[in-house]
């Protein structure tokens, strides 16, 4: 156990904050019942942490419903098809944790029963599980003493204790400072109260300070400048690539689709023909580099925006009279494309060329 310096802020104010205050979430107990014995299951923990990461709450709500509805248990999200976890994921973005889930599942299946590890070290070695997931598993769902550090949790800190140390760099030194604060009675309750202060009271702008149950040792308060921290290093501008998609449909409503490799940028997801993407200022990006010759008409630019990258896709439509050979494709209803594994930035791509594709798609 660390031992606790005098500068560590009591972790009572908060969890008495937490208790009447906390999010609803379905994939949480409420507060206090972890000392009761009433724990958390460790797939929905497992689950929503893994769709939680570079996502919001409001996004993930219905795909956690889901993905519970069509498999409950972490052993039917082990027996599914791949594709349709692929498919049921779409939309989510950051596609690896899906490919990661499934492997996970299996493992956990395969391995262990269908019982998750109940530790730290247990839980990093599941594939797919790096230190941050196994932390939350082990904390909120296993009541352990696990330190768990999110985006919400490093600006809490980073305020509480007015670190002036940049991110990325200051992320050891923060976990220390969450480390020295995690109570061992309440560790679920504490991770969960930090990221729903983070949240809700000390947001990036115009935090809500005189609401923190913190505001009496808080640093950054005291300096009278909380949205100085946390210090992040400069942001490089994003390079930009370019390519092309092209959407064929034929007189009977169907668009050509095929699957990318298992490997790299969207793995194993659905998608339309596209070349390469690149960062050459002269790639291809013409009708000329359409799958087959047909009457290519230009339909705009699509710009998508992934992590470490600008994509600029300019999009072609051609109708067909009757399907086209393709070796690494087929044809799929139009009107079926929602069931499909494809990536935002594939939908926008369809949606410059057939409007109505998806009615009920936020592109």
């Amino acid at each position: 156990m660390t031992t606790k310096t005098l500068d560590t802020p009591s972790a009572k104010p908060l969890l008495e904050w937490y208790d009447r205050h906390h999010r609803d979430l379905p994939w949480r107990i409420s507060p206090g019942m972890a000392t009761r014995g009433v724990k958390a299951d460790p797939y929905h923990v497992w689950l929503s942490e893994v769709m939680l990461q570079q996502t919001t709450v409001q996004a993930v709500k219905p795909y956690f419903a889901r993905f519970l509805q069509r498999w409950p248990t972490v052993i039917g999200l082990a027996e599914a098809e791949n594709d349709e976890v692929m498919a049921a994921w779409a939309g989510l973005g950051y596609y690896a944790r899906a490919r990661n889930l499934k492997k996970c599942a299996e493992a956990v299946a395969r391995q262990h029963g269908g019982v998750f590890p109940d530790t730290e070290e247990g839980l990093k070695s599941l594939p797919g599980i790096g230190d941050y997931t196994a932390a939350a598993v082990a904390a909120i769902a296993f009541n352990r003493q696990a330190a768990v550090m999110d985006g919400n949790v490093e600006r809490v800190i980073s305020r509480l204790y007015a670190i002036t140390t940049a991110l990325p760099a200051a992320k050891p030194l923060m976990k220390e400072k969450v480390a020295m604060m995690t109570p061992a009675d309440r560790p679920g309750d504490f991770a969960q109260a930090m990221m729903d202060l983070g949240a809700t009271i000390c947001t990036p702008k115009r935090p809500a300070c005189s609401l923190c149950p913190f505001r009496g040792s808080c640093e950054a308060l005291r300096l009278s400048d909380p949205e100085f921290f946390p210090v992040k290093a400069a942001k490089k501008e994003k390079p930009v690539r370019n390519g092309a998609a092209f959407i064929a449909v034929t007189d009977e409503g169907e668009i050509l689709l095929r699957r990318r490799g298992e490997s790299g940028l969207l793995g194993g997801m659905t998608e339309v023909p596209t070349t390469a993407w690149t960062a050459r200022i002269d790639g291809e990006t013409s009708a000329s580099a359409a799958p087959f010759d047909a009457a290519w008409q230009a339909c705009g630019t699509v710009i998508h925006v992934f992590t470490h990258f600008e994509l600029r896709l300019s999009i072609y439509r051609t109708a067909v009279v009757a399907r086209v050979g393709t070796n690494d494709g087929w044809w799929e209803p139009v009107t079926n494309l929602e069931a499909q594994a494809l990536p935002t930035v594939m939908k926008k791509a369809i949606a410059a060329a057939i409007p109505l594709a998806f009615k009920t798609s936020k592109g």
